[in-house]
């Protein structure tokens, strides 16, 4: 007798019922971003979220079952780019003054990019317990790279030497708030913002190559 077929695991968990046609997650986090910025929590739906995807809501629960497994997606694709970005600096980048010029760059975009949403991000809000451990994990290894880019910065002169675990949780959190403030339309674009949050800094602008 033919093994039947086995669905896709979605969170860690795997869907139950008969097989599921197949989800493009990135599909359902983009969705999902759409919604939250347009109402809040309160917006992110199954059936909401099943009609911009053009699936039914019963292949949709297949694949996640409450708003919280809809937040859960978006998170995971969030906090997977943003690590992904902070390791291509650390690749791509020698000179310590660089590399702390571009995290805060890297920093102030997220912000701006994610600000409708960005309490899912660094509020572990609204979020399913097992992804909540996830956030937990994942925000001590973010933080932990700002960390070795601020001791590097104060090794080299390019920081005032103190607590460098301090220090990396007040570059954070100063790029951070820049979600609550920024405005599309207001006076101040993301390289304003960068080049004033980079000021506060000794790094100045970018290195000559070589």
């Amino acid at each position: 007798m033919a093994e039947a077929r086995k669905e896709p695991a979605v969170n860690g968990t795997r869907a139950r019922g008969r097989p599921r046609l197949d989800i493009d997650l990135d599909a359902v986090a983009d969705v999902v971003a759409d919604l939250y910025a347009e109402g809040g929590r309160d917006a992110v739906s199954i059936p909401d979220a099943a009609e911009r995807l053009s699936v039914s809501r019963a292949t949709l629960y297949r694949a996640v079952s409450t708003k919280e497994d809809l937040l859960g997606i978006l998170f995971e694709r969030g906090t997977r780019e943003l690590t992904e970005r902070a390791h291509a600096v650390l690749d791509e980048f020698a000179k310590p003054r660089d590399r702390l010029r571009e995290m805060i760059q890297l920093q102030v975009d997220a912000a701006i990019r994610m600000r409708l949403y960005m309490p899912v991000f660094f509020g572990g809000g609204d979020l399913p317990p097992d992804v909540v451990a996830r956030w937990h994990r994942w925000s001590r290894e973010y933080e932990g790279l700002w960390v070795v880019v601020v001791t590097q910065a104060m090794q080299a002169g390019d920081l005032d030497k103190a607590d460098p675990v301090v220090v990396a949780r007040l570059l954070l959190g100063m790029c951070i708030w820049i979600s609550r403030w920024y405005r599309p339309d207001g006076p101040y674009d993301a390289q304003m913002i960068t080049d004033a949050a980079i000021s506060l800094t000794r790094v100045g602008p970018a290195s000559l190559p070589g």
